[in-house]
């Protein structure tokens, strides 16, 4: 019991402490040390499901560092996709040999992510996002907030940039900003902002876009997120803003 409430513990530090690196500081060093930490207990312990766990954040881990280096101005070309990708199938393994099918989601979704986001592969992505979003969304599922937040994200810019539906992109991107509100943690609400914005603006709904840029930028800032963060925002605006008055001096 205490070996397996001190793994708890430690997930639970790692998980803070990956949000706020991702977020705000950039530094992974504490998430990692945390999750390694966690990780040689479930190597004493042999618990699989903590394992698994471990091991799903150790992927999302790697991958906050991938985004990190992506916002930095490093090339997809020079990312690491391939040890990300072995860590998200290393757990997806576990939880099924373990029969935990509701608990494959978050496996799913980093599989989604190494193909969409680092590679640049929506044909290949979906798959594992369809299969993540099916699960995420059972009543039963009891799936953690953030991650039916980021599913719908996922999902919503599919619609945005790939299968071109504003309609359905902005009902999954609001869906994602609502459950972001409904966590309540300050540091993840901008980017669902700037997110539905992005939607609604192709949408041609330019009021609600620069009302919502509008939060994301004030909430950016005071969240003190990351510098790259708050720019974007802040471009994002600006650009908002310009298309708004370019489309109101047309004639009409």
């Amino acid at each position: 019991m205490a070996n397996e409430q001190n793994v708890r513990e430690l997930l639970a530090a790692a998980d803070e402490a990956l949000i706020e690196a991702g977020f705000r500081t950039g530094d992974f060093e504490k998430a990692r040390e945390l999750l390694e930490a966690a990780l040689a207990e479930t190597d004493r312990s042999g618990d699989m499901t903590v394992r698994a766990g471990v091991l799903d954040r150790l992927g999302m881990l790697a991958h906050y560092e991938n985004i990190t280096k992506l916002m930095n101005g490093a090339e997809a070309e020079g990312i690491d996709s391939d040890s990300e990708e072995k860590l998200f199938r290393q757990a997806l393994a576990c939880w099924q040999e373990l029969g935990e099918q509701a608990a494959t989601a978050q496996s799913l979704f980093g599989l989604g992510l190494v193909f969409q986001v680092l590679r640049r592969d929506w044909m290949t992505a979906m798959p594992y996002y369809w299969q993540a979003l099916g699960l995420v969304s059972d009543p039963g599922a009891n799936a953690d907030l953030y991650l039916r937040s980021e599913v719908h994200r996922h999902v919503g810019f599919y619609f945005l940039v790939e299968d071109v539906q504003p309609t359905e992109a902005v009902r999954h991107l609001q869906m994602s900003l609502d459950l972001r509100e409904e966590l309540g943690d300050q540091r993840r609400i901008p980017s669902g902002l700037v997110a539905l914005a992005q939607a609604e603006l192709a949408a041609g709904s330019h009021d609600r876009a620069i009302e919502l840029l509008t939060r994301a930028v004030a909430g950016a800032r005071e969240a003190g997120l990351a510098p790259q963060r708050i720019e974007d925002a802040e471009q994002r605006l600006r650009e908002a803003e310009a298309a708004a008055a370019k489309g109101n001096a047309s004639p009409g």
